[in-house]
């Protein structure tokens, strides 16, 4: 912690931490305007009860229902507007690498503390929820939550000793798939799925005529970031006829911030009706 004393009466406190990415950044403490670039981290920071410090947000945090309406909307998390988060005048905002822009980034690091998540794991969103905690003010309740989500995941065991291959589709035309080094990659395993496209780094563009040498026991269409529906379904059961197409909430899969409470009885439901 830093104290720079302006005068006998006036002080202004500072903290120091390392963000996922590696940079050190250094914010007054505790932050009172926050502009939050990720949804799944918007909605962490409404339950670490920041709702008063907030002032800025994207279009797509929807996620607490009812507080969210009323902050300000500074754009979507690819192309965010950055004259109107200069006028919000945030002492912190908060973004992560694969959802928002390099450039935007850079550009709001001239002139405020940016801090960033890069979440491939688990327990990678443990820490930034630790983190965050930490620097908001909110330590203990960032550790009570990551206790309770910790506590839900323990309770989660397989029920089968053989797990059952996926394949996880995130879009379509192109067809593109959750693979390896993915927050989602990282869930399903936790869910007790393999994923057929292991062998994949990210997000590619696969050929669907090819599941069926796969083998997948399941095909998951998610929700989000493409809304796969209903009419579907038929079309990926031609893919690979011996699996099963399921529709999943997406975001049990890849929001990795307090949604995650949500989680493990998500997946033991899902399992239970697969």
């Amino acid at each position: 912690m830093i104290c720079i004393e302006i005068n006998h009466y006036y002080k202004i406190m500072f903290i120091q931490s390392a963000d996922q990415l590696g940079n050190t950044i250094e914010i007054s403490f505790p932050p009172k305007r926050i502009v939050s670039l990720v949804p799944s981290q918007t909605e962490l920071l409404f339950d670490l009860g920041l709702n008063e410090q907030i002032v800025g947000l994207t279009r797509f945090c929807i996620h607490p229902e009812g507080l969210v309406e009323a902050k300000t909307k500074i754009g979507g998390t690819k192309k965010f507007n950055i004259e109107k988060i200069k006028q919000l005048k945030p002492d912190l905002i908060i973004g992560n690498k694969e959802e928002n822009y390099k450039e935007g980034i850079e550009e709001l690091m001239k002139d405020f503390p940016v801090w960033m998540s890069d979440i491939f794991t688990l327990n990678d969103s443990f820490n930034m929820m630790r983190e965050l905690g930490r620097i908001t003010n909110r330590e203990a309740r960032a550790n009570k939550l990551i206790t309770e989500i910790q506590t839900g995941f323990e309770a989660l065991r397989p029920t089968e000793n053989v797990q059952k291959r996926c394949a996880y589709f995130i879009w379509r035309k192109p067809y593109m798939v959750a693979a390896n080094h993915t927050f989602i990659d990282n869930m399903l395993q936790v869910a007790g799925m393999i994923n057929v496209f292991d062998t994949h780094v990210r997000y590619p563009e696969i050929n669907p005529e090819g599941l069926k040498e796969l083998k997948p026991d399941y095909i998951f269409l998610s929700s989000e970031p493409y809304s796969f529906s209903e009419k579907h379904l038929d079309e990926f059961q031609a893919f690979s006829p011996t699996a099963k197409v399921v529709l999943v909430d997406g975001e049990m899969f890849s929001w990795y911030g307090s949604r995650l409470r949500h989680a493990p009885g998500y997946f033991a439901a899902l399992r239970k009706s697969l």
